[in-house]
């Protein structure tokens, strides 16, 4: 846990506050916020060449929607649009087909235009707004083939 937390403390130093705010709805996460999220979802930090952190994808059941896994991820501000979050996004939704699930699920920003087009590159999708946020789901039966092991959520 302690070299999780190191690793995200500085993935989150190389990030604005608004892409903080975006992605947490708040400009700070605690190691207690970090270990709630690690009880409920997998995670896994992107890293460089040079070993620095470069994003933060998490992929977890959604509460009471058997086969609905949630997605989030982040990527450091200076690497956006390099096809970080796209390929992140694509392991996470191979993982979470390997697992069962038939869906995955995002809530963003409706004005969040670079994560909706990503949602939608992924596969058919439907977007349900909700005030200034959108939950857009993606269906994971339309997934390229990939190896994937099918192995339940834990």
């Amino acid at each position: 846990m302690e070299a999780d937390w190191d690793l995200v403390a500085a993935f989150h130093a190389q990030c604005s506050e608004q892409n903080l705010l975006r992605r947490w709805g708040r400009t700070r996460l605690t190691p207690r916020d970090l270990s709630r999220l690690l009880d409920h979802e997998q995670c896994w930090i992107g890293l460089g060449a040079d070993e620095r952190p470069l994003a933060l994808v998490c992929v977890g059941p959604v509460s009471r929607e058997p086969g609905v896994v949630d997605l989030g991820l982040q990527v450091v501000d200076h690497r956006h649009r390099q096809g970080i979050g796209t390929a992140l996004a694509r392991q996470a939704a191979h993982f979470a087909r390997g697992r069962g699930g038939h869906t995955l699920s995002a809530f963003t920003q409706a004005s969040n235009a670079p994560m909706l087009r990503l949602l939608d590159r992924l596969g058919p999708t439907s977007h349900t707004r909700d005030g200034p946020y959108v939950e857009v789901r993606v269906a994971l039966g339309a997934l390229a083939p990939q190896q994937e092991t099918a192995t339940p959520w834990p």
